[in-house]
């Protein structure tokens, strides 16, 4: 096991990945595949004890996809000092205040997440610079049921994810007149992610 460093506030801080390379891979093959393939659920199979509140998924999400050229945003559930400390070190990623400088966001609480539309949605030029928005769920087989269609699905696909915010899905689904613009959805639960990417529509 790798050394476990020292917090800025002296606690001690938690390893990241045990193997970094190869669980790096692995998490970002789930992550191309879950893009790729809209709703599907996809296991992360690696060893991590973030820190709370952070899940296996979330953490290991940020680890593969956060480094110094990515400004990210936590939501109060998540922005806890050990969190903060664990992302600066394992990651080096600028930590912002305000959602519209965020080229990913953190849900902790994604119940009381703020609305989509806060968070930067690209241009028609450079629609890459929307954000990907993380967001940890209690479960990825209950809650409202969704039907997804677009790139990646043969027919349809339904999904679910508990614990979001009421009227979640009525603003995703307004987004997608803004297509090339918009944000990607990625979820987490556990040791499992999925994603709803701004390609795929929303149905309910």
């Amino acid at each position: 096991m790798r050394p476990v460093a020292a917090a800025g506030n002296g606690s001690a801080l938690r390893p990241g990945f045990l193997a970094p390379v190869a669980d790096s891979q692995q998490v970002f093959r789930r992550v191309l595949r879950a893009m790729s393939e809209p709703g599907s659920l996809q296991n992360i199979a690696v060893d991590l004890a973030p820190p709370a509140p952070l899940d296996r998924a979330t953490a290991a999400l940020c680890l593969t996809l956060l480094d110094f050229e990515t400004p990210v945003w936590l939501d109060a559930a998540a922005d806890g000092e050990e969190v903060r400390a664990w992302l600066r070190f394992h990651c080096g990623c600028p930590l912002v205040e305000e959602t519209d400088a965020a080229r990913f966001a953190v849900m902790a609480a994604p119940s009381e997440m703020p609305a989509l539309g806060a968070f930067p949605l690209g241009s028609e030029a450079y629609p890459d610079e929307g954000t990907t928005v993380i967001l940890q769920v209690p479960s990825l087989e209950s809650g409202e049921a969704v039907t997804l269609r677009g790139p990646g699905i043969e027919d349809c696909r339904e999904f679910r994810a508990a614990g979001i915010a009421g009227g979640f899905w009525k603003q995703r689904r307004e987004m997608e007149a803004l297509f090339p613009q918009g944000v990607d959805l990625v979820f987490a639960s556990g040791a499992s992610l999925a994603a709803v990417p701004r390609s795929t529509e929303v149905r309910f």
